[in-house]
């Protein structure tokens, strides 16, 4: 048998560190069997996944060193490796699980199963909806079936009962089927969701081993039972340890950056963070902390996978990275940090911004050194401003930061768009509106356009240093924090009717 892999990303933002964590385990293990590892984008949900975020997928990956055997953009024996282009593929498995009666259509409204789910919460117990809950009169079916009324395809699960399922680094473990909801397979608007294709992709690309993160562990009854109602057999499953915060959360954006990108653009050498994910719950057999890839591949062995929670801590990041870059030569030294930050590809956008405004090369530093920096240095004096409180400073940042996180395709005119429309809204000059993205952005309320130096440093950073300037300026209790996202929801909508007017 060969050893076959994959990481299946979906491309709906930007590339995260999760990935490439599980990405490394997984090549690591083909690796250590002579085995193949595959790339497959799981883009279903199309009206968030972009063409730009799967290339990010593809150019952050291999910036870490991270190459794979089949994918999208390599081609292989199993393809396509999109899921959007596999549709066909997915309608005729789904005709043969209702076929068989493993499935089933479900016309139920939102309102109905919001009605069933709350009366199974209020009876107690297990609150998953089963068949039984589902099930609608034949004429009731039959009516709207007539009418033309939308439906998802769900999976029968057993009413009781206990499923029980293997994992390489947990053992056997046991899930009450109470627990297991009839799953739903197909969308209303054709696209499978992530579980049927799941299934589907894996046996027909022969996956052996599905190296994912523990926070799939309740999936794998839904996903074993798939494969007995195809008759195939079911790949080995290994769940991962999840990546935690500092204070032993789920890794998150809002409490450490997670974009891939950003630690790129911070500076940090892809050796030392493929070094430093590696060491996520695994180390080497002489507990040696920096190797390398090729290192970590020759003494790879997944039992010595530990399951408390690995923590992504970024001083540790930037003492590891410290010490890769200490181990340079200086002429490497020098080779590393032109490809970085002295190449053409990272100034050419910002030449059209400098060359007008300065008198001297050694004018470029001060004005544009923003553009190669990390997180400025900033406090909250540097917010003040004449007809902004700090309050409210701090709720426009927090808005505008979720306005930034909406854009799909990060290009200047959306931006623009996007926080003139919440200036509008919040009653608040553009001009006076944009000075806090200034100072975030680039220290300094006296740089040039806010708005072109967020297109040329990239979604990452931008959204990364706006989110700094809020914690710098105390940031927002949970209780403000409630009631603005109740306001930001009404905002929101009026944006997205602004935009969708300018659109038509």
């Amino acid at each position: 048998m060969t050893v076959r892999t994959r990481i299946a990303p979906s491309p709906t933002g930007d590339p995260h560190v999760g990935t490439a964590y599980i990405a490394l385990f997984n090549l690591a293990f083909a690796r250590q069997h002579g085995g193949q590892f595959l790339l497959r984008i799981e883009d279903t949900d199309q009206a968030r996944s972009t063409a730009e975020s799967e290339q990010s997928i593809y150019d952050s990956l291999r910036w870490l060193g991270l190459d794979w055997d089949e994918g999208p953009d390599v081609g292989g024996d199993n393809g396509p490796y999109r899921q959007s282009e596999r549709r066909d593929i997915y309608a005729k498995h789904i005709e043969i699980l209702l076929e068989s009666g493993h499935a089933f259509k479900c016309y139920r409204t939102a309102q109905e199963l919001d009605e069933l789910r709350a009366q199974k919460q209020e009876a107690g117990g297990f609150s998953a909806l089963k068949f039984s809950d589902l099930e609608l009169p034949e004429d009731v079916v039959a009516q709207r079936e007539s009418e033309g009324a939308s439906y998802v395809v769900r999976m029968h699960v057993p009413e009781e009962g206990v499923c029980t399922f293997n994992d390489m680094l947990r053992g056997d473990i046991e899930m009450d089927w109470g627990m297991v909801d009839c799953q739903i397979l197909m969308k209303s608007d054709g696209m499978p969701t992530y579980h049927l294709a799941n299934v589907v992709d894996d046996h027909l690309m022969d996956i052996t081993h599905v190296i994912r993160g523990e926070e799939w562990l309740s999936s794998a009854p839904k996903h074993q039972l798939l494969y007995k109602y195809f008759g195939w057999d079911m790949p080995v499953l290994c769940h991962m340890p999840l990546l935690r915060n500092p204070d032993k959360s789920k890794l998150s954006k809002r409490k450490n950056p997670t974009s891939i990108l950003y630690y790129k653009h911070m500076g940090f050498m892809p050796e030392a963070l493929l070094n430093y994910l590696g060491r996520m719950g695994w180390s080497m057999p002489d507990e040696r902390e920096q190797f390398s890839r090729d290192e970590m591949f020759s003494h790879f062995d997944i039992s010595r996978v530990s399951l408390g929670g690995p923590i992504f801590d970024q001083e540790k990041l930037s003492w590891l990275n410290s010490q890769w870059i200490r181990d340079l030569s200086e002429s490497e030294f020098v080779e590393q940090f032109i490809k970085w930050g002295l190449n053409k590809e990272a100034l050419a956008p910002a030449i059209a911004h400098i060359q007008p405004r300065i008198e001297r090369f050694s004018d470029v530093v001060p004005l544009a050194g923003f553009l190669l920096s990390g997180m400025p240095e900033v406090d909250e004096t540097d917010f003040a401003h004449k007809s902004i409180e700090p309050t409210q400073m701090v709720e426009l940042l927090q808005m505008g930061l979720w306005q930034l996180e909406a854009i799909r395709d990060w290009q200047k005119p959306e931006i623009q768009q996007r926080l003139f429309a919440l200036a509008k809204i919040e009653g608040v000059k553009p001009k006076d509106f944009l000075y806090g993205f200034f100072v975030a952005i680039a220290g300094t309320p006296n740089s040039f356009s806010v708005l072109d130096s967020m297109a040329i440093i990239g979604p990452d950073m931008s959204r990364a240093r706006v989110r700094h300037s809020v914690d710098v300026l105390g940031g927002i209790s949970k209780k403000a924090m409630k009631k603005l996202d109740k306001k930001y929801r009404d905002v929101s909508a009026q944006i997205e009717l602004q935009l969708a007017d300018i659109d038509a």
